[in-house]
C-alpha cells in the first residue's frame, strides 16, 4: 500500500492555537461554548479529508501568572462530551480527546471511550497525557504534581488496565434471544481482575466491546519516558515542532523505540505538530503572521517566558534577562527546553527575543505552495508520517489551510481525496488487535 500523509486537525484555545489568536478580526471567541461552531470546524476538517480532529485538553485554569485570567483565552468545553455531540454532526472524521491518565480511573476512561466508539461507529481515540501542572493537582485533592517518572509509569499500566476492560465481551457475546430468555452468552464475558501497583480494579466493563477493538491510541511526551510510553503502547504519537534535522533524529530515535518494544516501525505513526499561516503571497502570509504575533500582550509575553525557563522576571518583556533559574520545572516537563538552551549561550536576550524566536520557529509562513513543498519535504525525509495542523486563529486560518493547502496536497498524491475505510484504526492502516482473555467468569 502506497504510504500516505495523516492529517489532523488540532484545537484547544478557542480562538486558534495563538494564546492571542481570539483577537483576531476573523475570530469568534464568544462562541466557545457553541455546539454549531466547534461543528463547523469538525465539518471544515471532513470536508478537507482529514483522518481525525484532535481536541486537547487541561484540567485546569492557568491562573498561576495573571495573564492567564486578563488576557488567555483558555475556557472550553468537557472534550468527550463535546465529540459525543460532533459524532452525530459528521459521518467519517476521527473524533480524538485528550484524557489525563493521572486524574483519571481506568474504568471511567475505559467505559467513556468505548461509548463514543460505538456512538460514532469506530471513530474514537483518545490522547493519553500524565498532565504535569500543581494546578491540576489542586483539583483533585493534592498540592503537588505526582513525580515525572511515576505519572507515566501509572500511565503505562493504565493503558493496559483500560485495554483489559475493552477485552471483556466477545464480539458475539451478546445473544438478544426473546426465546430463550437469554440476553447475554456468560461464557463469553471474562473479567480483567487487575492488581498492579496503581490500580486494583475488577472489571468486567458494562459497555461491548469497542467497534475498533482498541480505539485509536495518541500519546504526546517528548522525554525519555514519554517516548518510552509511546513506543510501547501507542497508535500515533502528537510531537512538538523542530528544525528538520532535529525532527528526522526525533523520529528515527522513537522508530528505534518502537521496534526494540517488538513492534513494527509502521505500527506507531509520528505526527509533529503544523501551524500553518497560510495566504495567496508570501507576503501576506508574512504580514498576517506579524499581525498575530503583535497581538501578543505584554503581560503574556514575559509570564510566557519566565513559567518556561522558570525563573521570575522583571514586567518588561525588553529588559535582558540575567538567566538565574529560581523554581525546578523538570517535573512539569522533560522535554528538550530550547529557551534555556539560548539562554545559556550567554547572549543578551529579552522575554520579546524570546517569544518572538518561539513563534517563528513555530509556524510555517507562507502560499499553498511553499507549505506543501515544508510538508513533503518532511514526510519523504523521514521526518513525519502527518502532521496534526494547528490553525492560528479559528475559524479562518483553519479553512484557508482546507481551502488553499489541502487541494496542493492532494493534487501531489501526498493526501486521501475521498474516505475509504470505515474506522479510524483502518484509516491509520492498522489491525484490528485480537481480544485477550483472562480470568473466565464461571456461568
Amino acid at each position: 500500500m502506497t504510504r500516505r500523509l495523516l492529517l489532523g486537525a488540532f484545537l484547544f484555545h478557542p480562538g486558534g492555537s495563538h494564546v492571542s489568536g481570539w483577537r483576531h478580526r476573523t475570530a469568534e471567541p464568544h462562541r466557545h461554548v457553541d455546539i454549531d461552531y466547534y461543528a463547523r470546524f469538525a465539518e471544515t476538517a471532513e470536508r478537507g479529508v482529514f483522518d481525525t480532529i484532535f481536541l486537547a485538553d487541561g484540567l485546569y485554569l492557568w491562573d498561576r501568572f495573571p495573564s492567564g485570567v486578563d488576557h488567555y483565552g483558555q475556557t472550553r468545553l468537557e472534550p468527550l462530551t463535546l465529540l459525543s455531540a460532533l459524532a452525530v454532526r459528521t459521518s467519517r472524521i476521527g473524533l480524538a480527546a485528550t484524557i489525563s491518565t493521572t486524574y483519571n480511573e481506568p474504568f471511567h476512561v475505559a467505559r467513556a471511550i468505548a461509548s463514543l466508539d460505538h456512538i460514532s461507529r469506530g471513530r474514537a481515540a483518545w490522547n493519553l497525557v500524565t498532565s504535569r501542572y500543581d494546578e491540576e493537582a489542586r483539583n483533585f485533592g493534592g498540592d503537588d504534581h505526582l513525580d515525572h517518572s511515576l505519572r507515566y509509569e501509572r500511565g503505562e499500566e493504565f493503558v493496559r488496565v483500560v485495554q483489559q476492560l475493552w477485552d471483556s465481551w466477545a464480539d458475539d457475546a451478546i445473544l438478544a434471544d426473546r426465546e430463550s430468555g437469554l440476553f447475554a452468552d456468560a461464557k463469553k464475558l471474562h473479567v480483567a481482575d487487575h492488581r498492579g501497583t496503581h490500580f486494583t480494579v475488577r472489571g468486567p466493563l458494562n459497555v461491548t466491546r469497542p467497534p475498533q477493538g482498541y480505539p485509536v491510541l495518541f500519546q504526546a511526551g517528548g522525554s525519555a519516558a514519554g517516548q518510552e510510553l509511546a513506543a510501547a503502547t501507542a497508535d500515533a504519537v502528537f510531537a512538538r515542532p523542530l528544525p528538520l534535522a532535529d525532527a528526522q533524529a526525533f523520529y528515527a530515535g522513537l522508530k528505534e523505540r518502537v521496534v526494540a518494544h517488538g513492534r513494527r516501525p509502521e505500527d506507531v505513526a509520528i505526527l509533529p505538530s503544523l501551524r500553518p499561516v497560510v495566504a495567496e503571497t508570501e507576503r501576506d502570509a508574512r504580514e498576517l503572521a506579524e499581525e498575530i504575533l503583535a497581538s501578543t500582550p505584554p503581560a503574556i509575553i514575559v509570564e510566557d517566558v519566565a513559567h518556561s525557563i522558570g525563573q521570575t522576571l522583571p514586567a518588561d518583556p525588553d529588559a535582558a534577562i540575567a538567566f538565574v533559574p529560581d523554581t525546578d520545572i523538570a517535573n512539569e516537563s522533560q522535554s528538550p527546553n530550547r529557551r534555556v538552551a539560548r539562554l545559556l549561550s550567554g547572549e543578551r536576550l529579552t522575554p520579546r527575543d524570546l517569544y518572538a524566536e518561539s513563534f517563528w520557529e513555530s509556524v510555517s509562513v507562507g502560499t499553498a505552495t511553499s507549505i506543501a513543498d515544508d510538508v513533503q519535504e518532511r514526510f519523504e525525509s523521514g521526518a513525519a508520517d502527518g502532521f496534526v495542523v494547528q490553525a492560528l486563529t479559528q475559524p479562518y486560518g483553519f479553512e484557508s489551510f482546507v481551502d488553499l493547502v489541502v487541494p496542493e496536497l492532494q493534487r501531489r498524491g501526498l493526501t486521501r481525496t475521498a474516505y475509504e475505510e470505515t474506522t479510524l484504526r483502518e484509516r491509520l492502516g492498522l489491525t484490528r488487535p485480537a481480544r485477550v482473555t483472562p480470568t473466565v467468569v464461571s456461568a
